[in-house]
């Protein structure tokens, strides 16, 4: 990951930091908490207003579009063998031209670590999450909370991205696809629906459970197919009979194997 900090030249002050992942080529924003909307860069004066700080990665991806070269431009080509450069690259054009756009007066300058009030901020990033019955999500966050969200009742009026979260609502498929977003910043469905991780946490009603609680779970309570033979000491066919019969159901299959809980399983000893 790239560290770079947001100037203002005019008011010699800081505005945030961007962050880059590289191997994502995906940028996120993180605004300082004294900006207001007159403040604000203009792009980020709605969230300003609605006290939110963290910008989300396509309004991030659109800041830094405006302050490079358009990759349709007419003379692209040549810009990019000056630049002895093999392919389009935002992040490679926005150093190159560190950041400066004629329309203010910012520009970025790398820093080597994370400014203490954006590692304050990540404790509320998402490490794990788990996709429940009856559009509920579990998500497990950096501060070690863990909470149980209904995506049907996050609130339509704080937020605009009701709309989008209908789309899943209104599609196993979709809603089947969700995980963790860059950087913990969001979960996000097809990796093209993102709901951020302080709507969820907000909107979250807290449960006792940490992460370590899951994975002991996982680890001591899920048999893959060739740990059940070993359990019921029968073979692979027999375990492809007592599933035709429904007395062991899989959680998860997969062409290369199927994975079944461990009390499930122990009931066929009985």
């Amino acid at each position: 990951m790239k560290i770079f900090e947001i100037l203002d030249k005019e008011n010699r002050n800081s505005v945030g930091v961007l962050l880059y992942y590289e191997k994502k080529k995906e940028f996120i924003i993180e605004l300082e908490e004294y900006l207001d909307e007159w403040t604000a860069p203009l792009l980020f004066t709605n969230l300003v207003k609605r006290n939110i700080y963290t910008v989300p990665r396509d309004l991030s991806f659109l800041w830094v579009k405006e302050r490079i070269i358009p990759c349709g431009r007419q003379n692209i080509g040549a810009i990019l063998k000056n630049h002895k450069m093999e392919s389009y690259d935002e992040m490679r054009f926005l150093e190159l031209s560190k950041g400066k756009c004629s329309q203010d007066g910012l520009y970025i300058k790398k820093i080597d670590k994370l400014p203490e009030y954006i590692r304050k901020r990540q404790s509320r990033n998402i490490k794990e999450c788990v996709v429940c019955d009856e559009n509920k999500i579990l998500c497990f966050f950096a501060d070690d909370t863990v909470k149980k969200i209904d995506l049907e009742k996050i609130d339509s009026d704080k937020n605009s991205i009701m709309y989008d979260i209908q789309k899943v609502l209104g599609n196993d498929k979709l809603y089947q696809s969700c995980c963790v977003g860059t950087g913990g910043y969001s979960i996000t469905f097809n990796d093209s629906i993102d709901i951020p991780a302080h709507i969820l946490y907000d909107a979250g009603e807290s449960i006792s459970l940490s992460l370590n609680d899951f994975i002991c779970f996982a680890k001591n309570n899920l048999l893959d197919t060739s740990a059940c033979c070993s359990l019921l000491d029968c073979s692979r066919q027999n375990i492809s009979y007592i599933v035709k019969q429904e007395y062991l159901k899989p959680i998860k299959e997969d062409i290369k194997g199927n994975l079944y809980l461990k009390g499930e399983t122990i009931e066929n000893m009985w």
